[in-house]
């Protein structure tokens, strides 16, 4: 499996095919959030990636990412240190630091649907962010595919990304755990089908 060092060159460890029918090819976003704790009523984001990718609605092939974005926020309220401990980030690494609402609000409008590992923990907090984000359908990557019954004991991100053998320097930093996700939604389980594959059906085209 091919080897991720904080997310560079992803797009190597992704097929690029071209297919004829242009309307079978889709948009989406995955996105990851690193936070203040883990209340989205009272915590905030401090750190936002999002990665909008080309699809085939026919294959499930992821065949394009379109766009990165990696962004900082200073929030209104102090990192917790259990929070800290887990993404690396303190007050002194955010001050001062702002997303750049233009950028992300274009990018989730290209979106046919948003994607998150655990989309309920980052639907809470982006969405107080970005009203888009109430209007798009979400996908889990977690909860959205039966990796039980793929023959994985856990379906949490790190395990998974390790029983692929998939590797990033920085563990719970938003950009690389998104580029690593997209990585691992690449795979093909034992049917040949791409594990994208089965999250896109449970969506559907809208």
């Amino acid at each position: 499996m091919a080897r991720i060092v904080n997310g560079d060159r992803l797009e190597d460890n992704i097929l690029h095919s071209v297919l004829p029918d242009e309307d079978s090819f889709g948009t989406a976003v995955f996105l990851d959030v690193e936070t203040t704790g883990l209340s989205p009523a009272s915590d905030e984001v401090v750190e936002l990636a999002l990665c909008l990718f080309e699809f085939s609605w026919e294959t499930g092939e992821i065949t394009q990412i379109v766009e990165r974005y990696v962004g900082l926020r200073e929030p209104g309220v102090p990192i917790s240190s259990q929070a800290a401990r887990v993404h690396g980030l303190n007050l002194a690494a955010v001050r001062g630091k702002r997303l750049d609402d233009a950028r992300v609000n274009a990018m989730l409008m290209r979106a046919e649907f948003l994607i998150a590992h655990n989309a309920p923990f980052d639907r809470g907090f982006v969405s107080r962010l970005y009203e888009i984000c109430n209007r798009k359908p979400w996908a889990c990557s977690m909860s959205g595919i039966d990796w039980r019954g793929k023959g994985f004991a856990s379906r949490g991100l790190q395990n998974l990304l390790r029983d692929h053998g998939i590797t990033v320097n920085r563990s719970h930093r938003a950009e690389d755990d998104v580029l690593a996700t997209l990585q691992l939604l690449s795979c093909k389980g034992q049917d040949g089908k791409s594990y994208f594959y089965e999250l896109a059906r449970r969506v559907g085209r809208r």
